[in-house]
């Protein structure tokens, strides 16, 4: 028998109707107002024939009306497709296709971008985010309860090989992340969690679902900027924000020789191990990181890496959170010794039932519960997990592997580089050999034979970059993941 709950919303608004729940700009709800809007937009929708398990395509941004939608659609029991707003339209159409969605809700920004992406779905009903505030919530039809593997959310991965998958994300995946952060993070009654990140995204919903099951306090804003975070983080006692390595970097860089208010408790920071220099600049700083592993088939962080260690486990993601079992299995199926690099598997109830219409790959990526990441890493002999590389951006050369995130770590090591990606060329000797793409802080910057020795100071031989390309920017995804697939398009438009 299938274990439910009560609606998170509609119980949050009955345990603490007064406590602030998400602010925007200078509008704040609290949870009883919020269930009040939730409520009716749930109405508007209804009025649209939305209702339990109806696939809903999302097209919004971060804004306070995107979120009081998206909490209208779990009111609903209605199963939300989150679409990257950053996509094609082409690219939006398949996701829309591939999830057979019967609804697309857009913001009118990106009305036209909605309407092509549609043209060629069929029975597809649209209807702008804007016009379904004031609707009627006479008797509307509120899930009073949710089964815990009902699917909350879809979100498509990136895509590294092949078409997008749809990732199943159920009402307990989100309950199980979310209980796991607390359990690592603590919580208290005064947190209040800064989310610049995007909402379509699991780093941004998660903060969303967090939210309402813990009765935490939201500072949502439509975008980064690193002067209006400090601003807020000041203002508006914010106790946590999420991070990814660049955006941490544009918050030290803005505040400068000062410090963060005492209230702050953490930088949450996902997306890849951070640079040496970036760490050490927060530790001056009294800036506590939390590095962190997750994706979106875990429902966000799976692993965490607490502040104490950040120095002294340099580069490690940290330990599995308290519902997560984690093993390193080896190519032949074997567990992998400490030390010994194999694929990350990860076990747990945040980890998803699977992908949309895709019972094959479901049973070739999950098995017997546990999660083939695709990510290659290894275990200390303490426990700590280090990831070195997606499988798919590893790189062979001359038999011997190498590690991208090895090579631009060094990399945004020099003071003169802002960004730094690398990937692997063709190369008839070697099969492949590791390329460098940089952005650096200052036009007249290092020259690519100074990185070069640079790197060669730092690496081995084979590691060291054989090519170096110098860009306005890299490639990055909305949560602002570096795109390393995408790099070798750079090289028509970038300088040697």
């Amino acid at each position: 028998m299938a274990q439910t709950m009560p609606n998170f919303l509609r119980k949050r608004a009955y345990l603490t109707p007064e406590r602030p729940a998400i602010s925007y700009f200078n509008q704040q709800l609290s949870f009883r107002e919020l269930y009040d809007r939730s409520l009716q937009v749930a109405g508007s929708l209804a009025a649209l024939g939305v209702k339990k398990r109806s696939l809903t395509g999302v097209l919004v941004k971060n804004s306070l009306e995107s979120a009081v939608f998206l909490y209208a659609l779990q009111l609903l029991g209605s199963t939300a497709v989150m679409l990257n707003n950053r996509l094609s339209a082409a690219e939006l159409s398949f996701q829309l296709s591939d999830a057979k969605a019967e609804f697309l809700i857009y913001e009118h920004t990106f009305k036209d971008l909605a309407y092509e992406a549609s043209g060629k779905v069929s029975k597809v009903k649209m209807f702008p985010l804007e016009d379904l505030a004031g609707g009627d919530v006479t008797d509307v039809p509120i899930e009073q309860e949710l089964s815990l593997d009902d699917v909350c959310t879809i979100m498509y991965t990136s895509g590294t090989t092949g078409n997008p998958k749809g990732v199943l994300q159920t009402y307990g995946n989100h309950f199980w992340s979310a209980s796991a952060s607390a359990l690592n993070l603590g919580l208290s009654q005064d947190d209040t969690w800064l989310c610049s990140v995007p909402i379509f995204h699991i780093s941004g919903f998660s903060i969303l679902m967090r939210s309402v099951i813990y009765g935490m306090h939201i500072v949502l804003h439509s975008h980064f900027d690193a002067k209006k975070s400090l601003e807020d983080i000041e203002a508006k006692k914010v106790t946590i924000m999420s991070v990814v390595g660049t955006t941490l970097t544009r918050i030290v860089d803005e505040l400068g020789d000062g410090r963060l208010p005492e209230h702050f408790r953490c930088m949450l920071l996902g997306g890849g191990p951070a640079p040496l220099p970036l760490l050490e600049a927060c530790r001056s700083r009294n800036i506590p990181v939390f590095q962190t592993y997750g994706m979106t088939e875990t429902a966000s962080q799976s692993v965490t890496l607490a502040p104490e260690y950040s120095l002294e486990k340099l580069g490690s993601a940290g330990k599995p959170l308290f519902p997560v079992s984690l093993k390193i299995e080896l190519q032949d199926g074997r567990e992998a010794a400490e030390g010994e690099a194999g694929e990350i598997l990860l076990k747990g109830p945040n980890v998803t039932p699977g992908y949309l219409n895709r019972p094959e790959e479901t049973a070739k990526k999950i098995v017997d519960g546990w999660l083939h990441t695709g990510d290659i890493g290894f275990l200390d002999e303490e426990g700590f997990l280090y990831v070195l590389d997606r499988r798919s951006d590893l790189i062979i050369s001359g038999g011997e592997n190498i590690y991208p995130a090895e090579i631009e770590s060094v990399l945004l090591s020099h003071p003169g580089v802002k960004e730094a990606g690398v990937t692997g060329l063709p190369n008839s000797e070697w099969g492949q050999v590791p390329a460098a793409f940089v952005v650096l802080v200052e036009e007249a910057g290092p020259s690519a034979d100074e990185l070069r020795h640079y790197c060669q100071e730092k690496l081995a031989k084979y590691k060291v970059p054989r090519e170096f390309y110098f860009a306005k920017e890299l490639p990055r995804n909305a949560s602002n993941k570096l795109l390393r697939r995408k790099l070798a398009e750079l090289i028509e438009e970038a300088g040697k």
